[in-house]
């Protein structure tokens, strides 16, 4: 299974988790309110245990139907559109599922009230678009980093060991005066969205987007494990290979990208306050940084250093080139750089 697939599922699994509690709450609370001074005696037929397995069976429906749409279309499919086009989307899909739901319970023998029906479709309508909100939190934060924020995970900065990778665009200033700005960045965007499955795929974590240039990270384990962080960079070059027909048509050429991949120990933590992010701070991005500048040096696509390449499984899948003892711009000591080249079929 693909990763970006996983973490679909994993969305999806969260999702259903979070809608079933709110299943269980929901008869609890109509529950308590029957019961208040106040409040109307409950029907003689009345049961809590009934009304909680409709809710759940209501909340397990709508979560695998209206849950799946969210994660794997609307977010997908629209992820280019305004928000306000999404969550008009969202607001008609939402009733499309609350009639299918009402349909379902209606095969199983179960009444429809319509004052329930539209409590149900106020309540979970406020659910949906809370989800939908999160969900686009989410993406905008990138995997996991929303989550990490709200628990707090780098209030306090932590030292990992992380590989990063400098995917720059070759030939930037030359397409850029070519294109012009607005359609440039229009050259972007697609390219941007084009290689991020193939990341996404290689366990990669896109860190930041540097004007042309992508800064993709790996927890040690995960770039190490098949030497993903090298297969990162030729997968990324064999599926834009794929794309160059719609590139040469839409733009009049395609893109390509040189690298620079190296590993270490970094500082992760949050910075700011009106725009918080989680940051990585150490020599090693700098160090990816100056290698993946050597590699117009060299005219290699993509250079690794020593340390990285003496962990990574290379035999077999790449063919390494040493380059020598290199002093970095700005470094002191010199580093032993390594280029790759795939020599396996794709």
């Amino acid at each position: 299974m693909k990763r970006r697939t996983s973490y679909k599922l994993k969305q999806l699994g969260i999702i259903t988790a979070i809608w079933l509690v709110i299943g269980i709450f929901i008869p609890l609370y109509d529950r308590l309110a029957l019961f208040t001074t106040n409040a109307v005696m409950p029907l003689p037929k009345y049961s809590i245990a009934e009304a909680v397995a409709i809710n759940m069976g209501a909340a397990l429906i709508g979560s695998l139907i209206g849950g799946s749409l969210l994660v794997f279309y609307v977010n997908v499919k629209f992820r280019d559109k305004s928000y306000g086009y999404t969550i008009a989307t969202v607001v008609l899909s939402f009733l499309v599922v609350i009639a299918i739901v009402n349909i379902v319970l209606r095969l199983f023998g179960i009444p429809s009230d319509p004052l329930r029906i539209l409590k149900n479709c106020m309540i979970w309508g406020v659910i949906v678009a809370i989800t939908q909100l999160f969900l686009q939190i989410n993406n905008k934060f990138g995997q996991g980093v929303f989550w990490n924020i709200l628990r707090g995970k780098y209030n306090t900065p932590k030292e990992e060991s992380r590989i990063f990778m400098f995917l720059d665009l070759n030939s930037s200033t030359t397409i850029a005066e070519m294109l012009g700005d607005k359609k440039y960045h229009a050259f972007l965007k697609d390219i941007f969205t084009d290689i991020t499955n193939p990341i996404l795929d290689n366990k990669g974590e896109i860190y930041q987007y540097v004007g042309d240039e992508v800064i993709v990270a790996w927890k040690y384990d995960d770039g190490i494990q098949d030497s993903k962080c090298v297969q990162c960079f030729f997968d990324i070059k064999y599926h834009l290979l794929q794309l160059n027909s719609k590139y040469i048509r839409l733009y009049g050429l395609a893109p390509t990208f040189k690298a620079g991949i190296h590993c270490g120990k970094v500082v992760a933590g949050e910075v700011g306050i009106i725009k918080r992010d989680i940051t990585y701070s150490g020599d090693v991005l700098n160090t990816t940084s100056r290698i993946q500048n050597m590699c117009k040096e060299f005219n290699e696509e993509v250079i690794v250093s020593g340390d990285l390449a003496a962990s990574l499984r290379l035999a077999g899948n790449f063919a390494a080139q040493t380059l020598g003892s290199i002093k970095l711009k700005g470094k002191q000591k010199e580093m032993l750089l390594i280029a790759l080249k795939s020599i396996m079929t794709n």
